[in-house]
């Protein structure tokens, strides 16, 4: 929350207790994080339903056993609302060369994603049924277990039920000050 006075420059207000929005941003924004896609597909959405997809930084792995990841979705997101309704989606873990991929999906205030899709190359997920992108440096294929709301954000913990491996030379793509950037 920021607040301004006539004669000064915004000035960050803390939550009650002592951290601002800014100041916390500020700092998450100096941890480096792997850049995935998301995908789901909603077979509600029209006859033949429709995939979706969003961008995540906030995403990792949980448990080796049983094989298990999270990812934090926005409370109300598109994406957040339709894994509440329906468990499998994907992950595709993006390839430096893949930055146009990871901006494409994190446009905000989109109608449809099925455009976003159209020249990318993919290929649909056999258990999860969502696109994988080709090219990844790896798939991974979840059922939902659990969600956790936190905050503004809901923590959703997928069991992996299929890996994909690309090849071993793609560099990840990665996330730090604000900038896709690659290791190198």
């Amino acid at each position: 929350m920021l607040q301004t006075t006539p004669a000064s420059a915004p000035v960050a207000i803390p939550h009650a207790e002592g951290v601002s929005n800014e100041e916390f941003r500020a700092a998450m924004a100096r941890l480096a994080a792997g850049v995935v896609l998301v995908t789901a597909h909603d077979p509600d959405d029209g006859p033949r339903g429709e995939d979706v997809g969003m961008t995540a930084t906030a995403f990792m792995s949980v448990s080796l056993e049983p094989p298990l990841v999270t990812v934090s979705l926005r409370n109300g997101s598109r994406m957040d609302d339709l894994l509440a309704e329906q468990p499998l989606w994907g992950v595709s873990m993006l390839a430096d060369s893949q930055r146009h991929i990871a901006g494409r999906f994190s446009m905000k205030g989109r109608v449809s994603d099925r455009l976003l899709f159209e020249d990318i190359p993919n290929e649909r997920g056999e258990v999860c049924g969502a696109p994988l992108i080709v090219g990844a440096p790896a798939t991974l294929e979840c059922r939902s277990e659990q969600r956790v709301v936190a905050g503004d954000h809901t923590l959703v913990i997928g069991r992996v039920l299929k890996v994909g491996l690309g090849s071993g030379e793609i560099g990840p793509l990665t996330y730090f000050k604000g900038r896709y950037r690659h290791l190198g």
